[in-house]
């Protein structure tokens, strides 16, 4: 496949079409009593628009947020979404009022204005998720023989980064390598066909690869993708929102003890959508972090690495301070819950 512009914005408009368009319509409050609960609590939406990933979310299969909110007459509509980077431009035409993504859209979607705040950050996974992969029988050995050879990833997404620091470490840049800008369907499928020489492959794809196609990874992300992933949301709503926010962190965080304890259960969940045998789904959520973090300075200052790294590297087009994506810590200190720590 020919290489797609790397042009963020061009990225995230072609990507916003891949949003699930069957959500649930809004309705008002049953009572006038359920109204004022959710009013004195310094709630004013009656629907909040959730975004998740392809490969599924456990918060959204177990409904905690439903059986919270909706006693309140508020609607919890969900919305599918192949990558953070369509995430994040949905939020940007105001379809979107929360999601997680990865630790890079959020850098490339500060460049472009998105309205979006940090809210919540998710512990780092192992890094085992992620890799740069090739076929076992391969003559590429290290990633230092990527050199003049095709590799695939999406741009704008956690991949990058994975990418960029691996290939530093090999005493290469980006520019040395033919790469092609796939999401990652497109990649798991020019994997497959041969059409490229290597390609990073995530989770749970990545498991059923190690399982049933035979490949050989040249670096996954231990070391590397230490960051973890962050909660967002539309600025504007966490303003109007408070409340509503600190329930939705409480709930995702309070799911996410459920999930790292009971790593079978959330393999079965996400089997409904990933449509994988359980065993190797069960490997996948052994690798992954479901709790979360408040934001701080300290993680704040890791993003802001990452930010700098991708303008020194022409990847942005202007440097960019990550806290004027961050809210106040009086802010902080009103949305998230007390259970969640550092």
């Amino acid at each position: 496949m020919v290489a797609q512009k790397t042009n963020f914005l061009v990225l995230l408009i072609a990507g916003v079409f891949t949003v699930s368009t069957s959500l649930v319509s809004c309705k008002a409050p049953n009572t006038p009593e359920k109204a004022a609960i959710a009013a004195s609590s310094g709630i004013k939406t009656k629907v909040v628009r959730m975004g998740y990933m392809t490969a599924g979310d456990i918060t959204r299969s177990r409904q905690v947020l439903e059986k919270r909110l909706n006693p309140l007459g508020i609607k919890i509509e969900w919305a599918k979404f192949t990558a953070g980077p369509q995430l994040l431009e949905a939020m940007n035409v105001g379809s979107l009022d929360v999601g997680a993504v990865g630790e890079t859209p959020p850098i490339f979607a500060q460049v472009t204005g998105i309205p979006f705040v940090y809210i919540a950050s998710t512990k780092p996974p192992t890094g085992e998720g992620t890799a740069i992969v090739v076929h076992k029988d391969s003559p590429i050995k290290t990633v230092a023989d990527l050199k003049g050879k095709t590799l695939a990833f999406q741009r704008a997404t956690a991949s990058q980064y994975f990418v960029v620091k691996a290939l530093q470490e090999a005493g290469l840049k980006l520019s040395d390598v033919k790469h092609l800008n796939l999401i990652s369907p497109e990649t798991r499928a020019a994997f497959i066909r041969r059409s490229i020489d290597a390609g990073v492959i995530n989770d749970p794809q990545l498991a059923e690869f190690q399982r049933t196609v035979g490949v050989r990874i040249l670096r996954d992300g231990k070391g590397i993708t230490t960051q973890g992933g962050y909660w967002l949301a539309a600025r504007s709503f966490v303003k109007d929102n408070p409340e509503l926010v600190k329930i939705i962190l409480e709930e995702v965080n309070n799911v996410g003890k459920w999930a790292e304890a009971n790593p079978r259960d959330v393999a079965e969940i996400i089997g409904r959508d990933a449509k994988l045998d359980i065993s190797t789904l069960e490997k996948v959520v052994r690798r992954r972090r479901y709790t979360l973090r408040p934001i701080n300075d300290e993680i704040l200052s890791g993003q802001q690495k990452i930010a700098d790294l991708f303008y020194e590297q022409k990847f942005i087009t202007k440097k960019i301070n990550v806290k004027e994506a961050a809210l106040s810590s009086e802010e902080y200190a009103a949305v998230t819950p007390s259970e969640i720590k550092p």
